[in-house]
C-alpha cells in the first residue's frame, strides 16, 4: 500500500497562486478559476508521489537538491518534502528567469516552515 504524504502550503505559495489568479481574472474570471483548480490539483497530486517531481535544475546547480517540482505549464510548482509532509514553498511561470527569485523566495520560505505549523 503506498503512504500518502500531507501536503501544506506556505503562505509564500499561497500567495503566488493569488497573485497568478488574480492577474489572469482581469481578462477571464472563468480562465483564472481553471489555472486555480489545475494548479491546485498539480500541486496536490505531490501526496501520493513526491518524489516524481525532478530536482530543481536552476538550484542543483549550486548543490541544493531538497527542492523538487511539478510542472502545470507555464507554472512551476515548487516542492520539499519533510518526514510526511509535502511543503508547496513557490509557485513561478517558466517564462521569466527566475534564478535569484527563486534562491530568495525559497530561503525565506524555509525560515518560515521552520518556525511555524502550517
Amino acid at each position: 500500500m503506498n503512504k500518502t504524504y500531507k501536503v501544506q502550503w506556505t503562505l509564500n505559495a499561497k500567495g503566488d497562486l493569488l497573485n497568478i489568479v488574480a492577474y489572469i481574472k482581469e481578462e477571464s474570471p472563468t480562465i483564472a478559476r481553471e489555472i486555480y483548480q489545475k494548479i491546485k490539483d498539480k500541486a496536490n497530486s505531490s501526496n501520493l508521489f513526491p518524489l516524481k517531481g525532478r530536482v530543481v535544475p536552476e538550484l542543483q546547480k549550486e548543490g541544493i537538491t531538497m527542492y523538487r517540482e511539478l510542472i502545470s505549464s507555464p507554472w512551476r510548482i515548487i516542492y520539499k518534502m519533510d518526514n510526511d509532509t509535502v511543503y508547496i514553498m513557490a509557485i513561478f511561470d517558466s517564462r521569466q528567469n527566475v534564478e535569484d527569485l527563486l534562491l530568495q523566495k525559497l530561503l525565506s520560505s524555509s525560515m518560515l516552515t521552520n518556525r511555524s505549523n502550517l
